[in-house]
């Protein structure tokens, strides 16, 4: 191993002994803030994670909508581990199906490498928005070549010197891979199907769980990903999968959740601005929406958010954490949000292991 590899591997980050807890950031607009300005906060809300005491943060991607600004996951992620020096940083997710494979494992590789092992890649199947049409993508690629995209993007990140692809949407001759990894880097998918738990739980990948599942059905798909794991000759135990929640803590549970009330409704509306290829409209009862959200996660006092969280542990397995905090919707309470839940929630649920815990 040369001195820059062992300097490299010297600062990977250590496996935790419970489990991890994380950030997940949108950079979601508000009212009279615009795109730069939230980007802007989104890199300060990193900061303060790492400030906090939190394992790392999740970025998320979209493309044409206000919901979200950060256009790509990958490029925020770079930038914040540069501003960083222990946070892992990971994407939740880069939307495979408007990306080149090879291109995301070699932007991927790159960040492992500079970052010393901090980056964590998570990809996604996205929708059937416009985004494909204006990538040039197409549909097909949406429908029926996640798995293809999926399987050429590991075979890149697999750390062998070459990869060649003859499928139906990739096909070229064998190229070397440059940056190549020492070894295979992981690789979480988004799962919110059937479909997408079996795709990860044959290729041995963990999956990032949503915000809009309970715990009953993220443990049903974590049940099924098991079965499937196992049929396919590969061990579920242990897989590092990771459950994002809705997190807020206030003094009371009545002002935690008139916080996020005001200011809920109007950002989650703002994922009506999706335009799909097919025609239809995809549109929720937002305020059911909103009601459902905060009856399921840790919104709260601190004696509330780590006993959901805890629970939430206990019921799917999960080893890792993703706490959305931005959806009071002003940078001052966020901020203050991210610091209680570093004091006040993330020593606790920390400490959690098989056996849910009683915060007091």
């Amino acid at each position: 191993m040369t001195a820059d590899a062992e300097a490299s591997a010297a600062v990977r980050v250590p496996a935790a002994a419970g489990p991890r807890v994380d950030l997940f950031l949108l950079a979601g607009q508000f009212p009279a803030t615009d795109h730069p300005t939230t980007l802007r906060r989104t890199v300060a809300y990193a900061r303060a994670a790492e400030a906090a005491g939190f394992d790392g943060v999740w970025l998320a991607e979209h493309h044409f909508i206000s919901y979200g600004v950060c256009p790509s996951a990958v490029a925020l992620a770079g930038y914040v581990l540069g501003q960083t020096t222990r946070l892992e940083v990971g994407t939740a997710v880069a939307i495979l199906s408007n990306r080149h494979p090879v291109a995301l494992a070699e932007e991927a590789a790159l960040l492992d490498a500079v970052s010393g092992g901090r980056f964590c890649l998570g990809v996604g199947r996205g929708g059937p928005w416009v985004d494909l049409e204006v990538f040039g993508s197409g549909l097909d690629r949406f429908t029926d070549g996640f798995a293809e995209s999926l399987d050429l993007l590991l075979a890149t990140l697999s750390g062998e010197t070459t990869v060649r692809a003859d499928g139906r949407f990739f096909r070229f001759r064998e190229v070397s891979v440059v940056p190549r990894p020492d070894g295979p880097l992981p690789v979480w998918v988004a799962a919110t199907s059937a479909f997408t738990v079996d795709l990860g739980a044959r290729r041995g990948l963990p999956l990032l769980l949503g915000m809009h599942d309970d715990d009953a059905a993220k443990a049903a798909l974590l049940n099924r990903y098991t079965g499937t794991a196992a049929g396919a000759g590969r061990e579920p135990v242990g897989v590092t999968h990771a459950s994002a929640h809705l997190a807020y803590v206030a003094d009371t549970d009545a002002g935690a959740e008139k916080a996020l009330r005001a200011s809920l409704s109007g950002w989650l509306a703002r994922t009506g601005e999706y335009v799909r290829l097919d025609g239809q409209l995809g549109r929720r009862d937002v305020d059911a929406y909103v009601t459902q959200l905060l009856a399921i996660h840790p919104v709260g006092t601190p004696r509330r958010c780590v006993e959901r969280l805890t629970a939430s542990l206990a019921a799917t397995g999960a080893k890792r954490i993703l706490l959305m905090v931005e959806g009071a919707g002003d940078p001052d309470l966020t901020l203050t949000n991210i610091a209680r839940l570093g004091a006040d929630v993330l020593p606790r649920v920390k400490r959690f292991s098989e056996t849910p815990t009683t915060a007091r």
